[in-house]
This record gives structure tokens, sequence and C-alpha cells, in this order.
């Protein structure tokens, strides 16, 4: 499980890199549930159920955005990355190396 991967004692952690940790675990968490969601609309051969889980899915991506959002609120070194890749329209390589020169 995510939230139990700390590979440092507890007590030699700052509190900002727990609580930066406990949001990075959250944000696995729910884009694994997205996946799970997903899945099982593909598999599934009953429309209503398939709807309420692509519904659900969605509603984990919500939940996802919400833990994006507060990790580039509080990390400037994330912030600077998604600054830097997020909603932009060219090639994702070709915005890493522009970044380089």
């Amino acid at each position: 499980m995510a939230s139990e991967t700390l590979h440092v004692p507890r007590e030699k952690l700052r509190r900002e890199t727990l609580n930066l940790h406990y949001a990075i675990a959250s944000l696995m968490e729910e884009f694994e549930a997205v996946d799970w969601y997903r899945q099982r609309a593909d598999d599934c051969d009953d429309e209503s159920l398939k709807e309420i889980l692509l519904h659900n899915a969605r509603e984990e991506l919500e939940h996802a955005s919400m833990i994006l959002e507060w990790i580039r609120r509080n990390d400037a070194d994330a912030a600077r990355q998604m600054k830097k890749y997020l909603f932009t329209q060219a090639d994702i390589l070709k915005v890493e190396e522009a970044s380089e020169d």
C-alpha cells in the first residue's frame, strides 16, 4: 500500500515531508482507483453498472486533481515542473528540450 512506504523512520522526517508523502500516497491511490473503475467498466456487460463505474472513476479524478493542486501549492519544485509541462500544446519531449537550452 502506498501510504506505508516510508523509507526513513518517521521521527527523522520533517512535518512538511510527511504531509507531502500523504499527498503523494493519496494521489497514487486515487489514480489506482481510476484505473480499477475503468477496467471494471470495460469488462462490465450491464450498461447501468458501467455508467456508475465510469461516474466513480470521474469522481476519483476530481479527488486526484485536488491533491495535485495541493502539491503544486506546497512544493515549489513540483510547481515549476507543472508550470513547464501541464496545459501545453507542444510535443512533451520538445518542451523538455526547449527548457534545457
